[in-house]
């Protein structure tokens, strides 16, 4: 693995597939054994519950996210252990995320993301 040094804000949002419309991605880094990236969650944002092989970490940097009957505000951090159904999730503003996948070509839920 090589150092990677970049700054988000040189970075364009551009559409994430394989989640609501409005749903918009940077890719901060993306290796066989993870993926880190900032998401975008629109206003409205609704996903049903799902869950992956693979562990996840969300980390909010503005606005917030409800799931599971709790409120998920900036500096609000989650580890979500593979196979752990998470959601719904909505957003009643826009909210930003720092997501951390383990192992991305394992991830079932968003399979464009397989590297």
């Amino acid at each position: 693995m090589k150092e990677k040094s970049l700054n988000s804000e040189d970075m364009e949002w551009k559409e994430a597939p394989g989640y609501p419309g409005g749903t918009k991605i940077k890719v901060l880094r993306e290796a066989e054994e993870a993926k880190t990236f900032l998401l975008k969650l629109p206003k409205g944002f609704h996903m049903e519950a799902h869950s992956h092989l693979t562990t996840e970490e969300h980390f909010v940097l503005e606005g917030e996210y409800q799931s599971g009957g709790k409120v998920y505000g900036p500096g609000a951090y989650r580890l979500i252990p593979a196979h752990v159904s998470h959601g719904p999730f909505t957003t009643k503003k826009e909210t930003i995320i720092l997501v951390i996948r383990e192992s991305p070509a394992l991830d079932q839920h968003h399979p464009e993301y397989k590297v």
